[in-house]
C-alpha cells in the first residue's frame, strides 16, 4: 500500500483538472485518476464565462485559454420574420478584465490544464477507476482498477468526486441525486454549415422549439444542437435528418429589414449524437470525508453555458479549503462551508435553466404564441433598455455569484458605505487589482493614507498565508476600509476604518495560526 494522500480527486474532466491545479499549487499531495483512457475529444461545454477565466487566472492558464478561443462574438437571434444582432456583454462587466464570453470547445479547455499540470509534474492516471471505498479511522481505504486490470489500494483523507453525472463517488458516500429527466430528446452534432455568417452564435426560434448554432473552430467550425421535432420516430442521427430539420426550421428569403437569409446547407459531420436533458442535484454535496463537485453534484440544461463553468467554479471553492485543512492552517471546520456556499449556487443555476428550457421548448398554446408573436416585438425593446440587459449578463456571466449568506463572510462593526461587501466577488477596480492579488493565500488590502495603518502591518509584504497591499485610494471602497480577500477571489471580511479588532478575530477563527 502506497503512502496516505491528502486528497484523492476522481474525474478529470474540467472540474476534476481545475481541482487539482489548485491543490499543486499548494503542494498538495493527490491524486487524480479517471477510468477514460483519454480526455474529451468532442467539443462538449463550448464556453467559459468571465468569471470562471478571472478564477483560473492566477494560475497562469487563462492567457492560453483565450489565446486559443474566440472573443468577437455576437448574438443572432432569428425570431419569425425579422432577426435582432443581439450586444453581448456590452454592459454589466466593466469591472472584469475579460468582459467577454469566450467560446472555446472543452477538449481545448482540458488541454490546457491537463498541460498546466504536467508542467508541474503532475500525471492524470487514465485508465484508473475507483472500485470501492470503506472509511479507516482518519482515512478513506480505496480500492482502484489500473489500466491492466490490476488492482491497487490507496488511503486518502478526503475523496473529491469530479466524476459526473453517474458519480461513483456519489454512490459510495450513500448521497442521493434528486430530479427529473426532461421528456424531449435533443440532437447534437459537430460540423460544418454554409450560409450562417462566421463569428457569431445563431438562434433559431420557432413555433417547436428552438435551434442554435454555436462557433467553435475545432473539431469543426459550428455546433449544432436541436430538439427532436415533436411526434418524430428515434433511430440513428443523419445528417439528412439534422439538414431536413434545419429547412424546416429556418426561414428562407427576405425579412422586413431588407436581410437576405440563405438555405443553411449542413455538410463534413464530426460528430453526432442524440441526448436527453435531467434536472439533478445532490442532497448534499459533502457526507463527512467525501466531496462532490460539478456534474456529480449538479445537472441541468446547457441554457446560458452555465454548466462547466459552475463545475469549475465548485472546484475553485473548495480546492483552496482543502489545501488549508490538509496543511493544519484552518480548522475542519472550514470545509462545512463549501457545502453551504455551493450548493445554493447549483440550485439556482438548476432553477434559472429549467425556466429558460421550459420557455424556449414547451409545446404549451401559450409558450408557443410567446415565442412567435410576442418575442418579435418586445425584443427589440428590451434590449434598448440597459439595466436589464446588464442584470442578465451579469447573471449568465456568473460575476453576480455572492456568498454574503455564507458563514465565512463577515462584515466589522461599520460596513464601508459603498463599495463590495462580504461575500462578494472582489472588482478588477482598479484595473490591474486581480493581477496585484492572484497570488495563492488571502490578500488584506488597505486604504486611505498610509499613516493611519502600523507600520508592521502595511509593510508585512508578501507571507505564505496572508499577502499585504496599501492601495491608497485608488480602490474599490471610497472610504478608509480593509478588507480581507479569499484565495479564490471573494472579500471574506471587510470593515470601514482602521480598527484591526474584527479581522484579528476572524483571522483567529478562519486562521489561527496567523498572528496579524
Amino acid at each position: 500500500m502506497t503512502a496516505p494522500l491528502d486528497v484523492l480527486v476522481v474525474g478529470a474532466g474540467p472540474t476534476g483538472l481545475a481541482l487539482a491545479t489548485q491543490l499543486r499549487a499548494y503542494d498538495i499531495p493527490f491524486r487524480l485518476v479517471d477510468r477514460s483512457l483519454d480526455r474529451a475529444r468532442e467539443s462538449r461545454a463550448p464556453a467559459l464565462q468571465p468569471r470562471t477565466l478571472e478564477m483560473l487566472a492566477g494560475f497562469g492558464v487563462t492567457d492560453d485559454l483565450v489565446d486559443r478561443g474566440s472573443t468577437a462574438v455576437r448574438l443572432h437571434l432569428h425570431l419569425p420574420r425579422r432577426e435582432l444582432r443581439v450586444p453581448v456583454f456590452d454592459v454589466g462587466c466593466e469591472d472584469t478584465p475579460y468582459p467577454y464570453l469566450l467560446f472555446l470547445p472543452q477538449s481545448e479547455t482540458e488541454a490546457v490544464l491537463t498541460a498546466r499540470l504536467a508542467a508541474r509534474d503532475v500525471t492524470v492516471e487514465r485508465g484508473t477507476e475507483l472500485v470501492s471505498t470503506e472509511r479507516e479511522g482518519g482515512y478513506v481505504s480505496c480500492r482502484l482498477r489500473c489500466p491492466d486490470g490490476s488492482q491497487e489500494t490507496v488511503r486518502a483523507r478526503y475523496v473529491v468526486g469530479c466524476d459526473g453525472a453517474h458519480s461513483t463517488v456519489r454512490t459510495q458516500a450513500g448521497i442521493a441525486f434528486e430530479g427529473h429527466a426532461y421528456p424531449q430528446t435533443f440532437f447534437l452534432a459537430d460540423l460544418e454549415v454554409e450560409g450562417l455568417e462566421p463569428g457569431a452564435a445563431h438562434t433559431y426560434l420557432t413555433a417547436a422549439g428552438m435551434l442554435f448554432f454555436f462557433p467553435l473552430g475545432t473539431p469543426a467550425t459550428w455546433r449544432m444542437i436541436a430538439m427532436r421535432p415533436p411526434g418524430s420516430r428515434g433511430g440513428e442521427v443523419t445528417l439528412d435528418l439534422l439538414q431536413r430539420l434545419a429547412d424546416d426550421w429556418t426561414t428562407v428569403g427576405t425579412d422586413h429589414t431588407g436581410h437576405n437569409h440563405q438555405r443553411l446547407i449542413l455538410r463534413d459531420p464530426v460528430w453526432m449524437t442524440a441526448f436527453r436533458i435531467h434536472n439533478r442535484g445532490a442532497t448534499r454535496y459533502r457526507n463527512g470525508p467525501f466531496f462532490l463537485a460539478g456534474d456529480a453534484a449538479h445537472i441541468h440544461s446547457p441554457a446560458g453555458g452555465q454548466g462547466m463553468n459552475t463545475g469549475i467554479q465548485d472546484a475553485l471553492n473548495l480546492g483552496w479549503k482543502l489545501a488549508h485543512v490538509c496543511r493544519g492552517a484552518a480548522p475542519e471546520e472550514l470545509l462545512e462551508t463549501y457545502e453551504a456556499e455551493r450548493a445554493p449556487v447549483g440550485h439556482g443555476v438548476r432553477r434559472l435553466t429549467d425556466r429558460a428550457f421550459t420557455v424556449g421548448t414547451s409545446g404549451s398554446p401559450v409558450l408557443r404564441f410567446a415565442r412567435t408573436q410576442l418575442a418579435p416585438r418586445l425584443a427589440p425593446l428590451l434590449l434598448r433598455t440597459t439595466r436589464p440587459r446588464a442584470r442578465l449578463f451579469r447573471t449568465v456571466s456568473e460575476l453576480g455569484i455572492h456568498y454574503r449568506r455564507g458563514p465565512v463572510s463577515t462584515s466589522g462593526p461599520h460596513r464601508p458605505r459603498q463599495g463590495p461587501r462580504a461575500g462578494d466577488r472582489l472588482p478588477d477596480v482598479p484595473p490591474g487589482l486581480h493581477e496585484r492579488t492572484a497570488a495563492r493565500g488571502y490578500h488584506l488590502l488597505l486604504t486611505g493614507p498610509a499613516h493611519l495603518w502600523p507600520p508592521d502591518v502595511r509593510e508585512r509584504g508578501r507571507h505564505d498565508l496572508l499577502s499585504v497591499h496599501h492601495l491608497g485610494s485608488d480602490s474599490p471602497w471610497p472610504d478608509v476600509a480593509h478588507a480581507l480577500v479569499r484565495p479564490d477571489g471573494y472579500v471574506g471580511y471587510v470593515a470601514r476604518g482602521n480598527d484591526l479588532t474584527g479581522l484579528r478575530a476572524y483571522l483567529e477563527r478562519w486562521l489561527p495560526g496567523l498572528v496579524l
